[in-house]
């Protein structure tokens, strides 16, 4: 019997390993939980990943578009005339208001760098290339400060189920632009 070109199932292999963890965090990721969320044979997830570690990373570098493509795309940060904490503040309140569970899969598979070293370049590349385009409106100290204070917002608004609040967000981010 020929081989089934399939051009799409590396993506929906991807795909099916991000809904695993939304659901069953990534202690429930494994290739048997991704094949058959993808629908495809267990041996076409060990052809396309040979580890869960390189699964991951791909499905890290695929999460991480969410908030960095938004600072990417942001028209505002590009803009000198435009207020910084102002914009990122509303950068934040944006992406938290959307699905929540993108967001908290999102912290997850970045996290599970601190236990998976694989992961860690891609969790370093996020923070670079974010770094990189906040640096262009203020330094590179500053900028990777404001990323990890923006984290930090995000996990608390994630951790204790509070509200955004821009406000505060738009307050504590000027404070550390100057």
């Amino acid at each position: 019997m020929p081989r089934r070109y399939d051009p799409e199932r590396r993506q929906r292999i991807i795909d099916a390993a991000i809904r695993v963890v939304g659901r069953r965090g990534i202690a429930g990721l494994s290739h048997r939980t991704v094949a058959a969320e993808a629908d495809v044979p267990l041996g076409s997830t060990t052809y396309h990943f040979a580890s869960l570690d390189e699964l991951l990373v791909a499905a890290l570098r695929q999460a991480n578009e969410g908030f960095g493509a938004a600072v990417r795309d942001s028209r505002a940060l590009a803009d000198p005339d435009a207020d910084l904490a102002t914009e990122l503040a509303r950068l934040m309140g944006e992406w938290l208001s959307g699905e929540r569970t993108g967001v908290e899969l999102e912290y997850e598979l970045y996290l599970a760098a601190l236990r998976r070293p694989a992961l860690r370049p891609v969790a370093a590349e996020w923070t670079d290339s974010v770094a990189e385009i906040l640096a262009r409106r203020t330094d590179p100290v500053t900028a990777r400060a404001l990323i990890a204070l923006m984290d930090g917002v995000c996990l608390q608004v994630l951790l204790t189920d509070a509200p955004y609040d821009a406000e505060y967000a738009r307050d504590v981010l000027a404070r550390v632009i100057g």
